[in-house]
């Protein structure tokens, strides 16, 4: 097998394996392990699968790119990992989900911050990430993983959609009515400070860890 069929098949294990236990087999599962047993097993299954697809990544080494992304390129990753950046951080801000996973009878209010452009902020910064990392790392073992994540963010929140209608009915529908799953679907929304001043702090620290120069770091240097 080729190192970027390993990574494709550790890749399609590790994002399988999440969407079955992150969704059709969370229930049965929880019921028969428990609560502690659950995340036990899940996160098990989680390193058990993404250890080995980061490992046959390494292990491919250089491959040649698809294609010489040019500066437009750049810039375009670059500001989705900006985008993508604000959206993980005020993903932690008056976060519904938390609210209803503590109280399953609370009462969601109106969307505010980073949920008032996607309701999977968190989301949809991976698949930012992703789309980002497609556009200017062709390597072939890469894409692979960026696909992985892609599919694991967007499948993942349709998977969620599903759920929270069968659990909160109505509650959801009501918070569906205000929000959209596509980002700026509803037009272009603040999201509040706390998520710009950190997004842009995080997507400073992360670029300049980066292994090459990318955002501001790329132009700067």
């Amino acid at each position: 097998m080729s190192g970027t069929g390993a990574v494709a098949l550790f890749a399609a294990l590790f994002v399988g394996t999440h969407l079955l236990m992150s969704h059709p087999l969370r229930e049965p599962l929880a019921g028969r392990l428990g609560a502690r047993g659950f995340q036990a097993a899940y996160s098990a299954v989680s390193f058990a699968t993404f250890i080995p697809m980061v490992l046959a990544r390494r292990n491919t080494g250089p491959q040649p790119w698809l294609w010489q992304p040019g500066e437009a390129l750049w810039w375009i990753a670059a500001l989705l990992m900006l985008v993508a950046s604000v959206l993980l951080v005020g993903s932690f801000v008056r976060n519904p989900a938390m609210v209803t996973m503590q109280q399953h009878d609370a009462v969601i209010g109106r969307p505010s911050g980073v949920f008032r452009i996607t309701r999977h902020p968190m989301m949809w910064s991976f698949a930012l990430w992703a789309i980002a990392h497609l556009l200017v790392h062709p390597e072939p073992s890469a894409m692979v993983i960026a696909v992985a994540v892609l599919v694991l963010a967007l499948v993942g929140s349709a998977g969620q959609e599903a759920k929270k209608r069968r659990q909160l009915g109505d509650r959801w529908a009501n918070w569906v009515a205000q929000t959209s799953f596509l980002p700026f679907a509803r037009g272009v929304a603040f999201p509040g400070w706390f998520a710009i001043i950190g997004g842009i702090a995080l997507f400073v620290a992360a670029t300049w860890l980066h292994p090459i120069p990318v955002g501001v770091w790329r132009w700067l240097g």
